[in-house]
């Protein structure tokens, strides 16, 4: 594929800009920064929603048709599983594929199994339809991830020095995909039945195929000098990672669990079990762009966003149940409420860190692992046990950071960096996981 001419948009470090780096982005926006913005919204809010879709009804759907909780569990978490395993593979083929072809056909794989998920509940009930689901998730999360690789990349290369703050703005249409797709899919099956909300769903992202493919430009692509594995083998990196995981195995872990949670706790129809999932999405949606932009503009305050953000995510989920060791009544005004503290606490803790490593890190633990706890302990204590999984990572954040501080205090200063050279992306800017266009 040719490269558009004349892109206004700035050139990553390396490529073959001006002397001395990258320049400085525009203001305003070129044509193809906001073209590349209105690909990048409409696949993130079309794909959340139909991601989301499912919480309100599904599990309960699942259970009639012969699923455990467990199994149940399983087929949430094997999204994001063959989501990150595929994205590897999209990461390393992305240059000879085409990266606007491969968002385009992710859309569309995307948007056709959305529809096929609506007409499971015509399959016999038992193996059959537990097989079918999880052949149904494995596509879709697969489709996705391709679309999301390509997206990452295209956007790290229109705009190079601001990554966190346009993917934390995007941040907000993945959000706002999660607002409307629980309490939308609700009513669509309350009204309508089964099949409905994933045939409405999956029309929406395959009419927006078309108007990727008329304004997304074109870019050629070029492969990175180290390695993906080369990337996790630093330290630092690794411990990163590791947090990322734990967050987005919390957003997994409410997937099987918290619909039914609700239905059993408080009785309410499956319309109004999505206007819960609000609280979570709606703060993360609102609080995922300021912590983006904070990340980029003061990356000091970036250890503290890490740190902070996983011990209240931890005393979150501890509240969920409550566990019952508080000996606190459960109720439905403390649960929306700690969702919404949830949501602002999982901005804190994913979107500080370095944008490529969000894009491939959902976790497959959180959603099988709590299927499981779910149907051997109960929803309070299942939500505790994932509450120390981020206290455990919020803790370990914080030793990590004071003893980088206190070997930097022994040392003797050299090289103070610049406010400049303070901006950065958080992991080294000589190692790039992932395809970067050219």
């Amino acid at each position: 594929m040719d490269a558009p001419e004349n892109p206004e948009g700035p050139r990553p470090p390396g490529g073959g800009g001006p002397a001395g780096g990258a320049t400085e982005t525009p203001r305003r926006l070129s044509r193809e920064q906001l073209f590349v913005l209105i690909s990048a919204a409409s696949m993130n809010l079309g794909s959340m929603m139909g991601y989301s879709v499912l919480g309100p009804f599904f599990p309960k759907e699942a259970e009639k048709k012969g699923a455990s909780n467990t199994v149940i569990g399983m087929i949430f978490g094997c999204y994001a599983l063959f989501d990150l395993l595929a994205s590897l593979v999209f990461g390393k083929y992305l240059v000879h594929i085409g990266a606007k072809f491969v968002f385009v056909a992710g859309t569309f794989v995307s948007g056709g199994v959305t529809v096929l998920f609506g007409v499971l509940d015509q399959v016999p009930d038992g193996p059959i339809f537990i097989a079918m689901c999880f052949l149904v998730r494995i596509m879709d999360a697969i489709s996705f991830s391709a679309a999301i690789m390509a997206s990452s990349s295209i956007i790290a290369k229109a705009f190079p020095n601001n990554v966190a703050t346009v993917l934390g703005s995007l941040e907000t249409f993945s959000g706002l995909g999660l607002i409307l797709g629980p309490p939308l899919g609700g009513f669509l099956y309350q009204s309508f039945g089964y099949e409905v909300p994933f045939i409405f769903l999956g029309c929406i992202v395959l009419l927006m195929v078309p108007l990727n493919m008329c304004i997304l430009p074109n870019y050629d692509a070029d492969i990175g000098k180290h390695s993906f594995w080369k990337l996790i083998t630093l330290p630092k990196v690794g411990l990163i990672a590791f947090v990322i995981i734990s967050s987005s195995s919390c957003f997994g872990f409410l997937d099987p669990t918290l619909s039914l949670f609700v239905l059993e706790k408080f009785n309410l129809p499956a319309g109004y079990v999505g206007l819960v999932f609000l609280g979570l999405a709606l703060s993360y949606t609102i609080s995922s762009p300021l912590f983006g932009l904070l990340s980029d503009k003061m990356p000091h305050l970036r250890k503290w966003f890490l740190v902070f953000g996983n011990i209240i995510t931890a005393g979150c989920f501890i509240l969920l149940g409550p566990v019952p060791i508080l000996h606190i009544k459960s109720q439905l005004w403390l649960l929306v409420l700690v969702l919404v503290v949830n949501g602002v606490s999982a901005g804190m803790s994913i979107i500080p860190t370095f944008p490529e490593i969000l894009s491939c890190a959902h976790a497959f633990i959180g959603p099988t692992v709590g299927g499981f706890l779910y149907e051997k302990i109960g929803f309070e204590w299942a939500a505790a046990i994932q509450g120390l999984w981020a206290l455990i990572c919020g803790l370990a954040m914080g030793l990590f950071y004071l003893l980088e501080h206190t070997r930097r205090k022994r040392s003797i200063p050299q090289n103070i960096p610049s406010t400049e050279q303070e901006r950065t992306a958080l992991l080294p800017n000589e190692i790039y996981p992932y395809t970067i266009l050219e």
